[in-house]
């Protein structure tokens, strides 16, 4: 059944809005102004296929990989820019006026860099037990195979041919695969593969896979998180420094394996925790081994059950709290009843940020600035950066 729609906005994954007498319907790659035709999604009463735009929208471009709109990964890449850039800050805008949360929220920044540097790649037999190897299609189990992704950064352009390679090797297995791949400062280019993990045991390794982190060198763990791009990384990390500049003490929290607190360590004593120990020994190894850094003590610690209390942050001059897409709930409220003057938040989530966030202008904080960065082009995902004042 073909039905006929006019789409009236960008929802919040980027799909196209019509309003109905039933209510909204999505549909995904239609943009505002358009009048386009579609067909049902079954399962999902709410959605709908776009078959055809009969009327476009003057923003509409030309998407720049062959695989958009098959390929579940990116949601927007047939919206010229500045509609791009007005949507994905008005995440992080919308999100903050649900929690009630009033502040001035910056121009998106574009972190996107060179692209991703790291994927991962699913390799699947399809109905007819042929091998493929790509990224899931939309709101689907099945993969979409792909020969090349233009949102990879240059040093992952043998990545898929490396991914091909290994899901034909253990083919044999007949197992459903994700192959993930980060590009390390030497590594996967050219398919110079650096090391081989599988569930986060070593199966070869050539020489360690490294990174650079401010003046450190960071040898990474098998499974390490990463940001996503290079480019997002320093960004971030710049306006990080930037809010903890005039602090001597700093608490870095849910550290990893230490972007900032490495990076913080050029001018302030850090006391960076996490609950990785892979990612604090890795921290405590280039700390160690980078000259003219002040001192850092790496803690393990799971500050979701245990988060810092208000005794504990007692001698820091500053906090910075970047934890997982869940958030902060726990260290927010000690956070607030503490009396660290200043603090800032890099979040993944608009949604458990402001939340976080409504916690502290309870302690009397006052919300300085948002800053919405983003490194995940195309899609619906998008950092940001907060800085908070007592």
């Amino acid at each position: 059944m073909v039905e006929r729609l006019r789409i009236a906005r960008l929802g919040a994954r980027g799909e196209g809005v019509a309003d109905s007498t039933a209510g909204a319907v999505y549909v995904p790659y239609a943009l505002p102004g358009e009048i386009v035709e579609v067909e049902p999604w079954p399962a999902h009463a709410d959605r709908r296929h776009l078959t055809k735009v009969e009327v476009a929208s003057a923003e509409r471009i030309a998407p720049v990989c062959g695989h958009f709109g098959v390929c579940g990964g990116c949601a927007l890449q047939h919206v010229a820019g500045a509609r791009y850039r007005e949507w994905k800050r008005g995440l992080v805008v919308a999100a903050l006026a649900r929690a009630g949360v009033d502040a001035p929220v910056d121009d998106l920044i574009d972190a996107h860099g060179e692209g991703r540097r790291r994927a991962v790649f699913h390799a699947r037999r399809n109905s007819r037990d042929v091998l493929e190897v790509g990224f899931a299609a939309l709101k689907a189990h099945h993969v979409v195979p792909i020969d090349r992704c233009p949102v990879l950064a240059p040093a992952l352009s043998g990545a898929l041919p490396t991914a091909r390679d290994i899901a034909e090797v253990l083919a044999s297995t007949r197992k459903p695969l994700d192959i993930q791949v980060t590009a390390a400062d030497a590594g996967l280019e050219r398919r110079n593969l650096v090391r081989l993990t599988r569930h986060g045991e070593i199966v070869a390794q050539r020489t360690p896979p490294v990174l650079t982190i401010g003046r450190a060198e960071v040898v990474l763990p098998p499974g390490a998180f990463l940001q996503a791009t290079t480019a997002g990384e320093a960004v971030l990390a710049r306006l990080v420094a930037l809010h903890c500049r005039d602090a001597k003490a700093v608490a870095d929290l849910f550290c990893g394996v230490g972007p900032f607190a490495l990076r913080l360590a050029e001018r302030a004593r850090v006391t960076a925790i996490d609950s990785d120990p892979d990612a604090l020994a890795a921290l405590r190894r280039a700390a160690a081994g980078t000259a003219r850094l002040k001192p850092v003590t790496a803690q393990q610690r799971d500050l979701f059950r245990y988060p810092l209390g208000r005794s504990e942050l007692k001698g820091f001059e500053a906090v910075v709290f970047d934890p997982p897409r869940q958030g902060a709930q726990a260290q927010a409220r000690e956070l607030a009843a503490s009396g660290v003057p200043s603090v800032t938040a890099v979040s993944c989530d608009p949604a458990s940020f402001a939340r976080d966030a409504r916690i502290l202008l309870e302690g009397d904080f006052r919300l300085v600035r948002v800053i919405p960065v983003d490194q995940f082009l195309f899609s619906a995902h998008v950092e940001l950066v907060a800085h908070f004042e007592k």
